[in-house]
């Protein structure tokens, strides 16, 4: 099997191929038959029956069969795993690349820094938007401005502060062009199903070791927030008529005292599956049309290298991607990537993490110097950030006062 170099990765991305395909088959790492649970969604009470809140369809195979399938991990947790391990690989200055961080540590150390690789909008998030560079709200300065009017036709400037923007897709939705502003459809996608899926069914029970009971007490929401609960009326917060407030319906179990009876959950108990698949598909063909001037070829070529890099870094931290939904290769199915050209013949290449971390290394060195990621005219280090925002004073105030309101046991309301 033949080794990608950066050679070869070239002149892929220049014609050569159409994409870049990783296939990896997987199962439980309980073993095959065992349980895994997909992600839930809100559903229609109306539609309630087994499985009901996780995104199950059929789908079609090779050779014409149809199977029940379930969605384990969608598009978007993927990419955001996917950054995830890039922005490890940064943090251990093992790459340079353009990352904008901001720190609220001091409001919100649960939080702490967030960065246009953890952002959900990536370098066009509220969070960054919203906060400080140099005193100026960061869309009000010139790093912030840079990239408004990036496009297809000129995707240099976006390259040179947020290239995983120009990977994983961007909609600058709320910068100063609102819907008009910089678009980027997703050229790497990877998706997780799971295939052959059979429903089941999820018990919950607690015994109370104290042998509280239900009845023992009506609860009621302390005057005191700290103390949140109290039995006692005359340290309880009043209505206006002078009644005490219960703490929701009243009872000990709203304060996590006495028995759960056992309980079954159909619509959200897991599922048991003959396989999983994990397809990845990195569109050469999209990175094709973006144009940066001089320097084209070398600047999709650093795209390709990155979205190979972040497919590598992810499946190298393993698949678990929530509570008992650990997978692990099936024997024989672990991870394999190829290019495919444009008659569909499919090329198996050979690609391990610190060879495609080099790879991305030195797709970056072949940059010009127009298009070579910069702070203040000097190249960036590995694990050097591009710029350390602040929150903004409104910023914060969102955030202190949404953690006051949770402590507080307010109902948090989503649209």
């Amino acid at each position: 099997m033949a080794e990608m170099t950066l050679e070869t990765l070239r002149d892929a991305v220049s014609g050569g191929a159409v994409a870049i395909r990783g296939k990896a088959l997987l199962q439980p790492a309980g073993g095959p038959g065992d349980k895994v649970f997909p992600p839930s969604h809100s559903i229609d009470e109306r539609r309630s029956g087994r499985g009901a809140k996780y995104a199950r369809e059929e789908r079609r195979l090779a050779g014409g069969e149809i199977l029940s399938c379930v969605l384990l991990d969608s598009v978007q947790s993927q990419a955001n795993r996917m950054e995830e391990a890039l922005e490890a690989l940064w943090g251990e200055k093992k790459i340079a690349l353009p990352v904008i961080s901001v720190s609220f540590a001091d409001v919100a150390p649960d939080v702490g820094i967030v960065t246009s690789l953890s952002a959900p909008h990536r370098i066009a998030d509220a969070l960054l938007r919203d906060s400080l560079l140099d005193g100026k709200l960061f869309r009000l300065s010139e790093l912030g401005k840079s990239f408004t009017d990036s496009s297809i036709r000129n995707a240099a400037p976006l390259f040179r502060v947020c290239p995983t923007g120009l990977v994983f897709g961007l909609w600058d939705s709320t910068g100063p062009k609102g819907g008009l502003g910089a678009k980027f459809a997703r050229a790497l996608v990877s998706e997780i199903v799971g295939f052959g899926v059979e429903f089941g069914v999820k018990t919950a029970s607690r015994i109370d070791p104290a042998g509280i009971v239900t009845k023992a007490a009506e609860i009621l929401e302390a005057r005191d927030p700290d103390e949140r609960w109290t039995i006692d009326p005359n340290e309880a917060r009043k209505e206006k008529g002078g009644q005490p407030v219960k703490l929701g319906d009243g009872r000990v179990s709203e304060v996590n005292h006495s028995n759960v009876p056992p309980t079954i959950d159909e619509i959200a108990g897991g599922v048991t599956i003959d396989h999983a698949e994990q397809t990845i598909v990195l569109s050469l063909a999209a990175l094709r049309r973006l144009q940066f001037g001089t320097g084209s070829a070398e600047a999709r070529t650093v795209l390709a290298a990155l979205g190979l890099l972040a497919a590598l870094a992810a499946d190298a931290r393993g698949l678990d991607l929530r509570s008992r939904c650990l997978l692990v290769p099936q024997e024989g199915g672990a991870l394999q990537l190829k290019t495919v050209a444009r008659d569909g013949t499919a090329t198996a290449f050979a690609l391990e993490l610190d060879g495609a971390i080099a790879l991305y290394n030195s797709a970056v060195s072949a940059l010009p110097d127009e298009l070579q990621y910069k702070r203040d005219g000097a190249p960036l280090r590995p694990g050097e950030t591009l710029a350390e925002l602040r929150p903004s004073e409104k910023l914060k105030h969102l955030v202190t006062k949404s953690r006051e309101l949770a402590s507080a046991g307010a109902e948090i309301e989503e649209d």
